[in-house]
């Protein structure tokens, strides 16, 4: 099977988890660092599938990759390279399929319930969950792209993710968590959560409580996230 390319768009927020996940299913993959100024590919059939990271950044901020790495996902959409986007990358693929990214009323950190619709999307790609926590640290939220089916959604920002063609997700939350990427986030935002005014949003405190119990139930969440979106990579 050909390589997952996994896009790392800044140095803090790596595959984490979904590097685990991969390596244990015995799924081959390969590190786009964007963020060193690795070129975008062109070609979205030299990968099994593309999966792409969060980043501090805006999909609306001039960077030199955004363009480039648009015209790629319309592409894998087009020839049916599954791919999976995890905040900011569920944002890049919504922006790259037509739908709007803005900034959001209620910025969302720290650990929040979401609801999955009951469609049969949502059934299949979270295990038959109807409720579960997340993992979130967004200003940002997209609108659903064009033909899309939402498939999770909660009282701060009804678009919490999406399907598109039954084959590529695009998520607003993390996923991807292990215990040393929230306390590094933890870290390095320290004055992001320090003193929080919205409900949405935690301090560092809470963000730590119970830490291995969330984690936990969030990695049973994305073994079948990724389990489900492994179905349609490309032999």
């Amino acid at each position: 099977m050909r390589p997952v390319a996994v896009f790392r768009f800044s140095p803090s927020e790596g595959p984490a988890y979904f590097a685990d996940w991969l390596d244990r299913h015995a799924v081959d993959w390969r590190l786009i660092t964007v963020d060193e100024g690795a070129s975008v590919p062109v070609d979205p059939l030299e990968y099994s599938g593309i999966g792409m990271m969060g980043g501090p950044m805006s999909v609306t901020d001039p960077l030199p990759w955004i363009g480039s790495l648009s015209g790629l996902l319309r592409n894998a959409v087009a020839q049916r390279v599954p791919v999976i986007g995890h905040c900011l990358g569920g944002q890049l693929l919504a922006q790259a399929l037509g739908a709007r990214v803005r900034r959001s009323a209620t910025p969302e950190i720290g650990w929040t319930d979401v609801e999955v619709p009951d469609t049969t999307s949502g059934r299949e790609w979270f295990g038959g969950r109807r409720r579960f926590t997340v993992f979130q640290w967004h200003y940002e939220i997209f609108d659903l792209p064009p033909g899309a089916t939402r498939v999770l959604t909660n009282a701060f920002n009804p678009d919490q993710a999406y399907v598109v063609d039954d084959i590529h997700l695009g998520l607003q939350c993390h996923v991807e968590m292990t215990p040393a990427l929230v306390e590094s986030w933890c870290d390095i935002a320290a004055a992001e959560i320090a003193a929080p005014t919205l409900p949405s949003l935690q301090p560092r405190g809470e963000i730590l409580r119970d830490m291995p119990a969330r984690i936990g139930a969030l990695q049973a969440v994305a073994d079948d996230v990724y389990a489900r979106w492994a179905q349609a990579l490309r032999r």
